[in-house]
């Protein structure tokens, strides 16, 4: 998955604000205790960033 994928997404799903927030505020244990924006930056997966947050947010396996 690209970032610019990611952030497709990520706006369909929670809205231009919102996401910024999820991204940069909120903390996900399975990502090493790291928010999505740190992970990305240490090398994680985009894919794996982006399904960690589905889980977390309960998104509908449809449009995850």
């Amino acid at each position: 998955m690209r970032l610019q994928d990611f952030w497709s997404r990520m706006e369909r799903q929670f809205g231009s604000a919102r996401s910024e927030t999820v991204f940069r505020d909120h903390v996900f244990g399975p990502l090493g205790g790291r928010t999505a924006a740190e992970a990305i930056e240490a090398g994680v997966p985009v894919r794996t960033v982006w399904l960690e947050i589905c889980k977390e947010y309960d998104v509908p396996p449809k449009e995850r």
